[in-house]
């Protein structure tokens, strides 16, 4: 894999305010407007998450992370808003942490815990609800990975339109990736330096899938998943 390097001093570069909402939304394949409310707040509605500069509008590492943790429910399970709220309080207070959603990952058996956190109170249909919350959940934690010096990495779904359950979840590709030591945390192929912006602009202006590949030396698979990464109507 590219070696990172470290391009902003000692500054962490997970807390580096880098992305604007519309660009987070994307790669998380979200609507903008809900990225917008849980970071920024919207009217009456309190941000669930601690935008990295609130006042230029600028989101972190941390925060994608955090909103990729958070729609694992408000995506699969169209949870409420006010029981997250008091779920993450707890997870606060069980982790002894001010950002439970980005360590959540970090966490042996972060899965369980999370599905404690919301047990109670979220599903108490029966005990398959639970079941089926723990299996999406541990689906989306999977996609954050740490190394030796404990930064952590984000794979994205790419194809979150065609996901219909956890099976898909787990089968997901993991050709893509966001970490904030290369290229400035924008998502690459997974293992290079190879920007999928610059994939798919390329790919937009009249070159194929099979001439890119060639170009990059790359697999076709991998030069579909960037495409499918930044346009989110060929995911």
């Amino acid at each position: 894999m590219t070696r990172p390097v470290a391009i902003y001093g000692t500054t962490d570069p997970r807390d580096v305010p880098a992305y604007r909402v519309p660009e987070l939304a994307r790669y998380l394949a979200l609507p903008a407007s809900t990225v917008r409310a849980w970071t920024f707040g919207q009217l009456n509605f309190r941000p669930v998450l601690k935008a990295a500069d609130a006042d230029l509008g600028l989101l972190s590492f941390k925060n994608l992370v955090e909103a990729h943790v958070l729609s694992a429910l408000r995506v699969h399970h169209k949870i409420s808003m006010p029981k997250i709220r008091r779920a993450i309080r707890y997870l606060s207070r069980t982790m002894d942490s001010k950002r439970p959603l980005f360590e959540l990952p970090l966490m042996t058996g972060g899965g369980d815990l999370f599905v404690e956190a919301y047990g109670r109170d979220l599903v108490t249909a029966s005990q398959e609800g639970q079941l089926a919350m723990r299996d999406v959940i541990a689906a989306y934690l999977l996609r954050v990975e740490k190394d030796d010096s404990g930064v952590i990495r984000l794979f994205p779904f790419t194809r979150k339109g065609t996901i219909a359950g956890q099976r898909e979840l787990r089968a997901h590709p993991k050709l893509v990736v966001i970490d904030p030591r290369v290229s400035f945390g924008r998502p690459v192929i997974a293992g290079t330096n190879i920007r999928t912006s610059v994939v798919a602009e390329r790919y937009l202006a009249g070159e194929s899938i099979v001439e890119l590949a060639q170009d990059y030396r790359r697999s076709p698979d991998e030069i579909e998943e960037a495409i499918r990464c930044e346009t989110p109507a060929a995911a």
